[in-house]
């Protein structure tokens, strides 16, 4: 043999040398990655039962999506229910060759490898598969340092093998649908699809579903919230990749391409949407009926509502909670620049350093500087330190360059609201607004809140009278009495146009609201009897036995106050409000089912009943409510009560109608009154919101169970007992001889002894 061919023997035997030792390392490196050496991999077990995490789907009463609560915004749907323009626009654009591989594009593969090994090209990725990228979805990737990409890749590679193995190509087009990620840290179609589009994904049409599948190639670049032209240059690619792959006609992919994207976009982060206040309390109460319930999955773990898809049916009514947000917006929008114009610079918002302060004092930030031990100069100075900061306005929001002290300055003075409408025969909640911005107020004004609730109070004063006997044409005069051993306590009347020598009916005094009568009834019947009938209507707050209370110093919430005003319009009974109807799993199976409680307990007469709501009536016909009438033009069966507290700090408004129950209350959370009474009062405050609500429920033909139901008749007897005049003047002599200064009693004792007065005309239940 010669030189030359020893050497090139020699040459030969060094090359398979080397080529047999990278084939060995290569061997070796990718068995390292099989058996695990660089992180456990899932078997073809774990994979045959994945769990993925699920959010959790809020429902009205018809099954609208009011919500969701996630840590990942993800819902599950089955094949049939992907529509086939959908799974065509998928293949074409991200996977053509889908239906040949068995979910491995080797060539792909190694063009990656020796790119980035040989070439150290960081940017050789691509040519993944469908599978490959449901690998992705699935278990992530992680940081192996400069070998990367090829690891993640190759470790990709083995579990989308084991997927092919185990699902069918369906069932892999589904895995990947209902986990890849789109915009908003969005994942699955699913919720893509009724985040972007208000639909479900069976009915997107070719366009949307080419926006959507367009958008996985960069689900930031390509967001059609945010980029709405590159995210159509990017759904006609998509379209042109169908046209190309023949699963559309030319016609079809010119009529998708022709119109701009069109986004009906829901927001359903917690503190965005459609009844954010509602849905916070659904998810208080879900947690307590799967605590109380004991509801726990096929693990024996209880049910998470972050992760396990649950379906929370709730009593709400979407459409009558749009137009409830809508009125709130409309009043509270002018009644809060009037409220800013009757004050001026005078305003204790702008001057009232000691509510400043006292209200700097709670806030998070303060704690925090206190507890850097700052002096208090540096301690002015970080309070003054501006910067910009994104607030509140009925105008709409802004960023403003603010310090902290201009910002407690500029949240101090908005009036907030709580307004609750509901169904009196079952307790089912229809519409619920919590506040005026849940973004910014977290606060609950219907279930947290408690406040005085002013005249709202006067017809449970007045039931109970009625219950206890006494006539439904009782006369009283509304003159004054001192009550001496109520701290000479002089209860007094808004209104300065009622004569003092005249007399009024309990109808004509309950519906103009004359707080000296309720006292004089309230005296009449007894502070127990009074108290004894809210806690049989359904009030659960403490109730301090003081003459007072006939004026309404109490405070109870919103939802306390419903359910006593249920009873007028339920047979008598209190109807406990309720959220949920049931709770199913993300599979469909029930979970929880609300069971009705079928109480027969009356808290009154049905006699007194009708009475009671033929005097409530009389408030919107003729009394403290009549703008509803006149101003309002509403012809609708409805009674109602207004309802003021001193120094006009809140407003109250309730309307009745034979099938919903709404308590309106609008105030200051720091208790800033209005500046006059005229513009605090519960008719201007909190009915126009009342007002403009069922101005909306008119124009609905879907809302006629509501606008055009009547109330019950009342009986010949009841309408004979009130068929008298409103007042009556007092007689020649009396005018003459009466004692024409105020009068001073004890109420204590006026009340022991005129306790049971009326006992022997009371009515059986």
């Amino acid at each position: 043999m010669s030189f030359f061919s020893i050497k090139k023997y020699n040459w030969l035997k060094i090359g398979l040398g080397i080529i047999l030792s990278l084939i060995t390392l290569l061997v070796l490196f990718y068995s390292s990655i099989y058996f695990g050496l660089w992180g456990k991999l899932p078997s073809k077990k774990d994979l045959s039962d994945l769990k993925q995490q699920q959010a959790t789907q809020i429902l009205d009463i018809n099954n609208d999506l009011l919500g969701k609560v996630y840590r990942l915004d993800r819902q599950n749907i089955t094949y049939k229910q992907f529509p086939k323009h959908l799974i065509d626009a998928l293949i074409a654009t991200e996977d053509a060759r889908f239906y040949e591989h068995d979910g491995i594009d080797s060539r792909s593969l190694f063009r990656v490898f020796f790119k980035t090994i040989l070439q150290a090209d960081k940017s050789s990725g691509g040519g993944s598969t469908i599978t490959l990228q449901l690998a992705k979805n699935l278990y992530g990737r992680k940081d192996y340092g400069y070998l990367s990409i090829v690891v993640n890749k190759l470790r990709e590679s083995i579990v989308a093998s084991r997927i092919e193995a185990i699902y069918s190509k369906k069932e892999i087009l589904t895995l990947y649908l209902n986990t890849v990620p789109f915009s908003d840290n969005t994942y699955g179609i699913e919720s893509a699809a009724q985040k972007f589009f208000n639909k479900t994904t069976q009915d997107l049409n070719l366009a949307e579903a080419a926006t959507l599948i367009g958008s996985l190639k960069a689900n930031h670049s390509y967001n059609p919230r945010l980029f709405p032209e590159r995210s159509q240059l990017r759904r006609d690619v998509v379209i042109t990749q169908m046209l190309k792959y023949n699963y559309i006609t030319e016609k079809e992919a010119e009529e998708a391409m022709q119109n701009n994207i069109l986004l009906d976009y829901q927001y359903y982060n917690p503190n965005q949407g459609i009844a954010p206040y509602f849905r916070a309390q659904v998810i208080k109460e879900a947690n307590k009926i799967i605590a109380e319930n004991k509801l726990v999955k096929a693990n024996g773990k209880g049910y998470e509502i972050y992760t396990d898809g649950l379906k929370i049916h709730t009593t709400l009514d979407i459409n009558l909670q749009q137009h409830a947000e809508a009125a709130v917006k409309k009043h509270l929008t002018k009644l809060q620049k009037a409220f800013e114009e009757a004050y001026g610079n005078l305003a204790p918002w702008k001057k009232d350093s000691t509510l400043i302060y006292k209200t700097l004092k709670t806030t998070a930030y303060y704690k925090r500087l206190k507890q850097q031990k700052l002096s208090e100069q540096q301690l002015q100075d970080s309070l003054k330190l501006k910067r910009k900061i994104k607030v509140f306005n009925w105008e709409g929001n802004q960023t403003k360059n603010l310090s902290v002290l201009d910002s407690i300055t500029h949240y101090l003075k908005f009036l907030n609201t709580g307004m609750l409408s509901v169904e009196p025969q079952t307790g089912g909640i229809r519409a619920y607004v919590g506040g005026i911005n849940y973004n910014f107020f977290k606060y609950d004004h219907i279930t947290q809140s408690k406040r005085q609730v002013g005249s709202t109070f006067k017809p449970i004063v007045y039931t109970t009278a009625i219950e206890n006997g006494m006539p439904a044409c009782t006369y009283y005069s509304n003159k004054a009495i001192t009550y001496t051993d109520a701290d000479n306590w002089k209860p007094k009347n808004a209104s300065k146009n009622n004569p003092s020598d005249l007399n009024y009916s309990l109808e004509t005094a309950l519906s103009n609201s004359i707080n000296t009568i309720a006292v004089k009834v309230m005296h009449d019947t007894g502070i127990e009897k009074t108290i004894d009938m809210a806690k049989a209507m359904g009030i659960t707050s403490s109730i301090e036995p003081v003459p007072a209370i006939a004026l309404g110093v109490s405070s109870f919430s919103v939802l306390e106050l419903a359910t006593a005003y249920t009873t007028f319009v339920n047979q008598s009974i209190p109807s406990q409000a309720y959220f949920i109807t049931k709770i199913e799993d993300k599979n469909g199976k029930l979970l929880y089912q609300h069971k009705p409680k079928t109480s027969t307990q009356k808290a009154y007469s049905d006699h007194t009943r009708q009475i009671m709501l033929e005097m409530m009536k009389e408030t919107v016909n003729s009394g403290t409510a009549r703008r509803l009438r006149s101003t309002f033009n509403l012809p609708n069966a409805i009674a109602g009560k207004t309802g003021t507290t001193q120094d006009n700090k809140d407003g109250w408004f309730v309307g009745i109608t034979p099938n919903l129950v709404n308590i309106i209350w609008v105030g200051n959370d720091q208790q800033i009154g209005f500046k006059t009474t005229r513009q605090g009062q519960g008719a201007k405050s909190a009915l126009p919101i009342f007002g403009y609500f069922m101005q909306a429920l008119n124009n609905h033909p879907d809302f006629n169970f509501i606008t055009k139901a009547n109330f019950e008749n009342s009986t010949p007897k009841v309408l004979e007992e009130l068929s008298c005049p409103p007042t009556k003047e007092d007689g020649f002599l009396k005018r003459i001889f009466g004692k024409k200064e105020d009068e001073e009693q004890s109420f204590k004792k006026e009340e022991k002894k005129k306790k049971g007065f009326f006992d022997f005309l009371k009515k059986k239940k």
